[in-house]
């Protein structure tokens, strides 16, 4: 796993870190913080109500450097790209939203901080909806806010402890949820055009495909409470979906996009044909993902990459391969989705005094951070990508 066809390289003291060139095959794994050196997942849990019963960039991205040199703790890098190796310029009238969990604030690794700008000034993205964000060691700010200083950009983290947006566009609203579940904002592109964005995290606990891993013989039933009964993932989510009900973000006239760490594999990716390649997989519907669906949202990533065995996406882990000296789970557990404006906006039978649906944002493209994964021996304070999760960049065209 990790090799890919024609890859950007980005090398930093002699270990490579390769970024996206066009449509390539994405391998990336997941989060781990609270479960110890190899275990899985990100920040501790917050109380939660009793378990549910289960239910049925203008100024980066328009031009892409072939040689930029980045310093970084007195080491020169560069990306490279193989010989004859273009760069995919953006779509007309698209925009890039990076969603990335940033391991413990980038504090994991050497100079992550810097390595974490490094990435998202390559990505040439105009959003990036953040988990983690949390203080940078040393005298400096939450590692949104910093980064945010060094882009010239904005942020907004209200009171989370992690989450954050952080984007070259204007915030003109701001929203929150639970502070550890979900914070919201409205932001406004160079032309105008607004559209709400979300960045959320859900519970690591009882991660199903480590589950059918221990207990490979766990009935499809006993295996699915993972998502609603040893975890709150489920009730989690539901609660987002409920809070964007609440304020109308369901039935804008703008699109609405939610993206973060979801710490469950998607139903889109449990299917029978990939339950034949991967060992701890089965054909299920997972409910996180279905409640995403029965709300409305698409799948963004899938949407531009429908064959799960073909384009896996894999977010968790690059970092680490293994846990608990088994083999690693490896899944697509960071996702961004989107909710078109409301139909019922649109069209015949509409109310005359109903908002019309504005525009809407199509996938177009997508692609998973690092497209090659670092040498599995390589220390991880010494790694040039400074996450345990994969970052999930993905491009959208404005439909008006």
């Amino acid at each position: 796993m990790g090799l890919f066809p024609n890859p950007c390289t980005f090398a930093a003291c002699g270990s490579p870190i390769a970024f996206p060139s066009g449509p390539v095959l994405h391998s990336m794994p997941y989060n781990q913080s609270h479960a110890g050196p190899q275990g899985r997942c990100s920040s501790p849990p917050s109380p939660e109500s009793a378990p549910l019963k289960r239910l049925s960039t203008a100024s980066f991205r328009s031009i892409a450097l072939l040689c930029v040199f980045v310093v970084i703790g007195g080491c020169a890098g560069s990306p490279l790209r193989p010989a004859g190796e273009t760069i995919t310029a953006p779509a007309e009238d698209t925009m890039r939203v990076l969603v990335w969990n940033v391991l413990h604030g980038a504090n994991d690794v050497v100079d992550g901080a810097e390595k974490a700008l490094a990435i998202i000034r390559d990505s040439g993205a105009d959003v990036v909806l953040m988990q983690e964000s949390y203080d940078i060691d040393g005298e400096r700010p939450l590692l949104g806010a910093w980064l945010a200083e060094q882009l010239g950009w904005n942020q907004w983290q209200a009171d989370s402890p992690h989450l954050c947006i952080l984007t070259r566009f204007d915030i003109a609203e701001r929203f929150t949820h639970e502070p550890w579940h979900a914070v919201g904002a409205r932001l406004v592109d160079d032309r105008g055009r607004d559209f709400i964005t979300w960045s959320i995290w859900i519970d690591y606990r009882d991660y199903i495909t480590w589950k059918l891993r221990e207990e490979p013989t766990i009935t499809d039933d006993n295996l699915l409470e993972s998502e609603f009964v040893r975890s709150q993932r489920l009730p989690q989510a539901m609660g987002i979906i409920a809070k964007l009900e609440a304020l109308g973000h369901l039935d804008l006239s703008i699109p609405l996009l939610v993206g973060g760490d979801w710490n469950t594999p998607s139903h889109l990716d449990w299917t029978l044909d990939t339950s034949r390649v991967y060992k701890r997989r089965r054909a299920l519907d997972l409910p996180v993902s279905l409640a995403m669906e029965e709300a409305g949202f698409i799948d963004t990533f899938r949407t531009v990459h429908p064959n799960p065995v073909q384009r896996p996406g894999i977010t968790w882990s690059p970092m680490y391969r293994t846990s608990d000296g088994k083999a690693q789970g490896f899944e697509r557990i960071d996702r961004l989705y989107i909710h078109q404006p409301d139909a019922a906006n649109d069209g015949e039978g509409a109310a005359e005094d109903s908002p019309r649906a504005r525009w809407k944002l199509e996938p177009v493209a997508g692609h998973v951070y690092p497209i090659e994964w670092e040498d599995d021996s390589i220390p991880v304070p010494d790694r040039q990508f400074p996450s345990d999760h994969g970052a999930v960049l993905m491009e959208l065209r404005f439909v008006e």
